[in-house]
């Protein structure tokens, strides 16, 4: 592609960066953002540096939080004896749309995946070994994708956790295999976790 300013280029190639972006729908963004005031495009600016630089993690349950403990394991109407595991903040958001949850999470930060050098130091295991076991926690929910990926962390952490003697407990398989979280529709997802099962079941058959 033949640019005719290297500003443009730059910017375009920043964009060409992010998920899902080729070339073509990065230059469409950029002319969209040499359209628009610029004060708009420096709000636009300002907005992704601060999220940037002031984004934080919450303490407990390591959810992308404005303040060191999110709003949701700071809430005294969620019930903290249930802890929703989940890979990461967008598995998080599909489950909240649902409606269907008041407990609490643990975000994980990925899923064990051996092929892409991923174990389980990596993720944030360690630190739900230990909110189990200061508890009090009545039941813990892997809503963890249906993929090998996932299948593998859920194995690993029913592993960890099973000597706890809570209920372990997966969300029913309403979502194909293969299936991301947080693109299930919020009825069927919704459903899954009202449904849940009892992992036990699962590895038993």
């Amino acid at each position: 592609m033949n640019f005719s300013s290297k500003l443009l280029e730059d910017a375009v190639n920043e964009f060409s960066k992010l998920p899902g972006i080729g070339q073509k729908t990065a230059l469409r963004l950029v002319l969209h953002l040499l359209n628009r005031e610029p004060e708009e495009v420096a709000s636009f600016g300002n907005s992704i540096i601060k999220l940037r630089q002031e984004i934080k993690h919450c303490s407990i349950c390591h959810n992308i939080s404005d303040n060191q403990i999110c709003e949701i394991c700071s809430s005294t109407k969620r019930e903290k004896e249930i802890i929703c595991v989940v890979e990461d903040t967008r598995d998080v958001m599909a489950v909240e749309n649902t409606g269907q949850y008041f407990g609490v999470y643990h975000v994980l930060g990925g899923l064990i995946s051996p092929m892409d050098g991923i174990g389980p130091s990596d993720l944030f295991i360690d630190t739900l070994v230990q909110r189990v076991s200061t508890g009090p926690v009545k039941e813990v929910i892997l809503a963890i994708s249906p993929t090998m990926e996932g299948d593998t962390t859920i194995f690993y952490l029913y592993k960890r956790l099973k000597a706890f003697n809570i209920p372990i407990t997966t969300i029913a398989r309403g979502i194909a295999f293969g299936g991301e979280l947080e693109y299930a529709d919020e009825i069927t997802l919704g459903r899954s976790i009202i449904t849940r099962v009892p992992y036990e079941n699962s590895i038993l058959k």
